[in-house]
């Protein structure tokens, strides 16, 4: 027999679909499904009877926290279980091309248009025209040309698809040149060379890791030669005793032998930038210019849009790359070229992508600076940014930040809110870089930080 306190007790617990139209419970519900939910709920809601049955002389506040506990419990479990969602974050870090924060956030006029374009169909493949069969790359491609005075271009899922795609086209058994120095690792530990024996071509190294002439390039072209390859170092830099060929040089000697050259610029840089960690990166128009016959790079860092692989250059080298068969396991779905469409349109228009508009002018930055430290009861201090995504690693962007008293359990802390804040620490001090954060943030940040602070 169960007496009347212990029955009076399991009685105050909440129903569960009381439980269900929390707001916390309706967000796992769009996320793993009302019956899965509702199930765990049950499950937790006896666990805890079970468990208040041997203890009918609570109260109502320690009943409240015991279900507070369950419901943490449920909700953890099954992200736990299933995996969370995406959330947006304020990126304090100082990294602007943050690759694990999703690199360049997307221009927000950009974002907003896109829901018409995705949430019902659109011509991606049709010709409004003549209403036949239309070809999805076409709007990209003249953005493209328009933007780097290039012949052709083309769209892949992101620049590791574009140099499998160009290699597999042009050199498939047969050898790709390139610099010792240039045999980089890209992210996720996905080297050049593995790239190069996946695309079923033979890689010929010439040069050192510090140095390569034009000569190591005449001597190693041979019959069996396809395609010489040159890689910008994005994420790193050889100093001191160092050479390299520069790109018009190379494109010269492969004139000669009529080969043709693919230059991965890798980041995306369509047109030249005016700011100085930037200066000696050459873009895709300067390539172009140089008489680059192809040119690579990714869509997501410096060019500020979605993930892709863009390539420009020769007519006919694209349109081979274009027909090729693995283009079809490599091309990007609506939302890339809806997305990617609109900020190439931007950049045609000179329009200011994220970049640019974090970018503040020091002036600026320093008032924004002193008005979120005179909330949180923050120092600023000296603190160097990065334009991140693999460029410029070694040309740090100078300025200062935000410095509270903060330790690991602070930086928990703040990653644990809504939304969450990214920052890092730095001589036992928590810091926090606003250059990465969207100046229409600010608040929310000011809150996520005094609210971790409190807890």
């Amino acid at each position: 027999m169960v007496d009347a306190s212990t029955q009076d007790l399991r009685r105050r617990l909440p129903a569960v679909d009381r439980l269900l139209a929390e707001p916390g419970f309706e967000r796992l519900s769009g996320l793993y499904g009302r019956d899965l939910v509702r199930q765990r709920l049950r499950q937790g809601l006896e666990a805890l009877r079970q468990r208040l049955g041997g203890k009918p002389d609570l109260d109502g506040a320690a009943i409240d926290a015991e279900v507070d506990v369950m419901r943490d419990r449920v909700s953890a479990g099954l992200e736990n279980d299933l995996g969370r969602g995406l959330h947006r974050v304020l990126n304090a870090t100082g990294i602007f091309l943050h690759t694990n924060l999703g690199r360049a956030p997307l221009p927000r006029e950009v974002a907003a248009a896109l829901p018409p374009l995705l949430n019902a169909y659109c011509d991606l493949e049709f010709d409004l025209d003549d209403g036949h069969r239309g070809e999805r790359n076409r709007r990209a491609e003249r953005l493209l040309k328009a933007l780097t005075g290039a012949e052709g271009a083309l769209v892949a899922n992101n620049n590791a698809g574009v140099l499998v795609l160009v290699l597999s086209a042009l050199a498939r058994g047969r050898e790709v040149v390139v610099s010792r120095g240039e045999l980089v690792e890209i992210g996720g530990s996905f080297r050049i060379p593995d790239i190069l024996e996946a695309a079923g071509t033979s890689l010929v190294e010439v040069g050192t890791t510090n140095r390569t002439r034009l000569s190591d390039y005449e001597r190693a072209v041979g019959p069996e030669t396809a395609l010489l390859l040159k890689v910008h170092p994005s994420n790193y830099r050889v100093t001191g005793f160092v050479e390299s060929v520069e790109v018009r040089s190379l494109v010269e000697l492969a004139q000669l032998h009529d080969l043709p050259v693919l230059m991965d610029e890798g980041s995306g840089l369509l047109r030249p930038h005016d700011c100085s960690q930037l200066a000696g990166h050459q873009s895709f128009q300067e390539l172009i210019a140089a008489g680059c016959p192809l040119v690579c790079g990714s869509g997501d860092k410096l060019l500020g849009g979605p993930q892709a692989g863009l390539l420009v250059g020769s007519g006919e080298l694209v349109e081979r790359c274009r027909h090729h068969p693995l283009y079809r396991a490599l091309r990007p779905d609506r939302a890339v070229f809806a997305t990617l469409e609109a900020v190439l349109r931007l950049h045609l228009a000179g329009g200011p992508l994220p970049l640019d508009r974090l970018w503040l002018e020091p002036a600026l930055q320093r008032r924004r600076l002193e008005a979120v430290a005179e909330r949180l009861g923050a120092r600023i201090v000296v603190a160097e940014a990065f334009v991140g995504g693999g460029a410029a690693p070694e040309r740090p962007i100078p300025g200062e930040a935000l410095a509270l008293r903060g330790d690991t359990a602070l930086l928990e802390r703040l990653r644990a809110g809504d939304p969450p804040v990214i920052g890092y620490i730095r001589e036992g001090s928590l810091l926090l870089d606003l250059r990465t954060v969207d100046p229409a943030d600010d608040e929310a940040l000011i809150e996520r930080v005094l609210a971790a602070a409190d807890a």
